[in-house]
């Protein structure tokens, strides 16, 4: 009996470890500034969905942790190819930076990263698209974030959402940063 207690244990802390890891790579929390060099943020948090290379030899890598996910996060890497930082940026000052009828589909792919595809809606009476971001608002309640292009006039407009989406037993679902 005690050496099935022994395997279990050991069994679950093996477990435990690779779960930490695997959350350390999530959002590259295991990842220093100034020292993570961008093989090892790849290594850490995997391939971007997306990536930019800027003139002056900075990058920006794009991690969307959806559909499940409610999080985005931007690495930026200087030009010396080190880890400079990495955001969070799906939050209420990062939707701010959204202009009304000045933003473009690329400034808020820079900004907030590729939304889940299966939100992507066209409204062809509209003329427009529309894409979607699962967030946590400031509350700590799931909310939804909408930029919605128009194609005919080129305005660009938000809407912020917190539906009440209930689990089970009528529980709101669990939503952390």
């Amino acid at each position: 009996m005690k050496r099935v207690f022994s395997a279990l244990a050991r069994t679950a802390l093996v477990g435990i470890a690779v779960l930490l890891a695997a959350c350390a790579g999530y959002s590259g929390s295991n990842l220093k500034a100034g020292v993570a060099t961008l093989p090892e943020v790849i290594a850490s948090m995997g391939e971007p969905a997306m990536r930019w290379k800027d003139a002056d030899g900075r990058e920006q890598l794009a991690y969307p942790r959806g559909p499940a996910g409610t999080q985005t996060f931007m690495a930026f890497i200087g030009a010396d190819g080190r880890l400079e930082r990495i955001e969070g940026v799906l939050d209420m000052d990062h939707f701010a930076r959204i202009v009304a009828g000045k933003s473009d589909k690329e400034a808020v792919l820079r900004l907030l990263g590729p939304s889940q595809p299966q939100w992507t809606a066209y409204f062809k009476a509209r003329d427009e698209l529309v894409w979607e971001w699962r967030f946590c608002d400031t509350w700590n309640r799931l909310a939804r974030f909408d930029v919605l292009f128009d194609a005919t006039t080129g305005i660009v407009r938000t809407t912020y959402q917190r539906p009440d989406l209930m689990g089970p037993n009528n529980v709101a679902p669990f939503c952390g940063h």
